[in-house]
């Protein structure tokens, strides 16, 4: 879907068709995943679900990525009502939003998804699982539903349970391609069980999956090994940060010299793209020019998304332009304004963001709710926004 109006002239950066091993995108816009706890209590994708992933494909966007979607019937599930594809029903659900968002010819990844100990509602298993018996610092997520307080502290995930969980990651790969999406990317960040072996204090193994860097990004290979050898033929990335919903403050410990290691490392697995994210945005790190997109883009020459303070266009030109990233994913201003490309391209005002669409949780039934109790406030912008989910 090609967008005209004179934003495609202003930021022809962003609206520059891209591609990703052979998936072709019409501009460089991606919406990022984002948490929406809005299936059945058994992982089942809903009619409401397809609505909105297909608002997205009618906004415009280059590529439109799903939430986080776990991958078992074990410990990988994060969040009460988090659609899952650990099973076949799961997976034939949602064929419903594969097929809305093509519908407008427009690509969607599958983002696939363990929690490790970042646990707040599990409808399979009691307890979580991660690299060893460290508590998360902070605490449960309320717009996520399903917890309070702080977190469960987990037990230290055996090797024979690594083994499946690795398996895990290739099986939910391989039923996302077969229901027909048209990529897949791991969720390696924020926290989560790969991240948590990834991250110094949260592993505290003695093995050969703790201690330095190179022993810390080994159980993040094996993931991405395995689900690049599941889909040979499909795109095939990983989602990386420093930061954690639970932290926002960690930083990895060895600077640009772990960067050094962690994306070439990841690169030898034959992934075809990153997928950073960063609260600093475009600010460069540890001393570097480069924010911690552009030196995943420097150490690995793989196409890279970047992720974070990106909502206003000019940065998001900006990031294209000084090489920070190949693509840029878009986040609260994605859930603000499904049409936010379309707009940019059109010279339009796009909706801004309100914490009130995330309240009392992160939900699509709370979002539609924010939307019927303030129809105007802008009133072009929202009702627009708003004619968009209720049609597609």
């Amino acid at each position: 879907m090609s967008l005209s109006g004179p934003g495609v002239e202003q930021y022809p950066s962003l609206f520059r068709a891209g591609e990703i091993n052979g998936v072709k995108m019409a501009n460089r816009s991606v919406v990022s995943p984002l948490t929406r706890a809005s299936a059945t209590e058994d992982g089942i994708v809903t009619d409401q679900m397809a609505r909105y992933y297909g608002s997205y494909a009618k906004g415009g966007w280059g590529l439109v990525m799903t939430e986080g979607v776990y991958i078992d019937l074990k410990y990988s599930q994060g969040y009460t009502f988090q659609p899952g594809i650990a099973t076949d029903e799961q997976r034939d659900s949602w064929r419903k939003v594969v097929d809305a968002v093509h519908a407008e010819g427009v690509p969607i990844f599958m983002q696939i998804f363990h929690c490790g100990a970042i646990n707040q509602g599990n409808r399979w298993v009691e307890g979580s699982i991660a690299p060893s018996v460290v508590t998360p610092k902070g605490e449960q997520i309320p717009r996520y539903r399903g917890g309070a307080g702080g977190f469960q502290t987990p037990r230290e995930i055996t090797r024979d349970e690594m083994a499946e969980v690795v398996q895990s990651y290739a099986d939910a790969a391989r039923r996302a391609i077969e229901v027909g999406f048209d990529g897949v990317e791991v969720h390696g960040a924020n926290g989560y069980l790969p991240d948590e072996f990834l991250t110094a204090y949260t592993n505290q193994r003695d093995d050969e999956y703790g201690g330095p860097i190179e022993n810390r990004i080994r159980f993040h290979c094996e993931v991405m090994q395995a689900v690049r050898d599941a889909v040979p033929d499909h795109p095939v990335g990983v989602r990386i940060s420093q930061t954690k919903v639970n932290d926002f403050e960690y930083a990895w410990p060895g600077g640009n010299e772990d960067a050094k290691v962690v994306f070439p490392a990841l690169a030898k697995t034959g992934i075809d793209f990153i997928d950073c994210s960063s609260h600093l945005g475009l600010d460069p790190i540890f001393g570097t020019e480069h924010s911690l997109s552009g030196l995943a883009r420097e150490y690995t020459g793989l196409p890279v998304m970047a992720n974070g303070k990106l909502a206003q266009p000019e940065d998001a030109e900006t990031a294209l332009t000084r090489g920070e990233g190949d693509f840029v994913a878009i986040g609260k201003a994605a859930l603000a304004d499904y049409n936010w490309p379309r707009k940019i391209a059109g010279g339009e005002a796009v909706v801004p963001f309100n914490p009130g669409m995330t309240m009392p949780y992160a939900t699509l039934d709370c979002y539609e709710a924010f939307w019927d109790a303030n129809p105007t406030g802008i009133p072009a912008e929202k009702i627009e926004a708003r004619d968009v989910t209720e049609g597609a």
